[in-house]
């Protein structure tokens, strides 16, 4: 069974026991668990059901396991030929989920 699941405006395709990467869930503490109700798509078996936009009664269930950064994202800015240039970078904020039941 998997399911299509839309958060923070980024779908994910998830199965249970399965670990994502997320966009920063800060408002959430490590271990707590997280209901994921914006579910555009779920297939079990030969039963599929599509959503118009979502499933009605479906959500999937996560556990945040942690918060972590990823690599380093350079951003750099050059004009020609008038001596601008500018280097800057950042790291993006992600979280964890791991996955623990679709209910559909």
């Amino acid at each position: 069974m998997y399911a299509i699941v839309d958060f923070k405006g980024t779908q994910f395709t998830v199965e249970k026991d399965m670990t994502v990467k997320v966009p920063y869930m800060k408002e959430y503490e490590i271990g707590t668990e997280v209901e994921l109700d914006r579910v555009l798509f779920v297939q079990d078996g030969d039963d599929t059901m599509i959503g118009r936009p979502t499933v009605e009664n479906a959500k999937v269930v996560a556990e945040l396991t942690g918060h972590s950064k990823d690599k380093k994202i350079i951003v750099f800015k050059k004009k020609r030929r008038k001596g601008y240039q500018k280097k800057q970078g950042h790291r993006q904020n992600w979280s964890t989920l791991k996955i623990k039941d679709i209910v559909k």
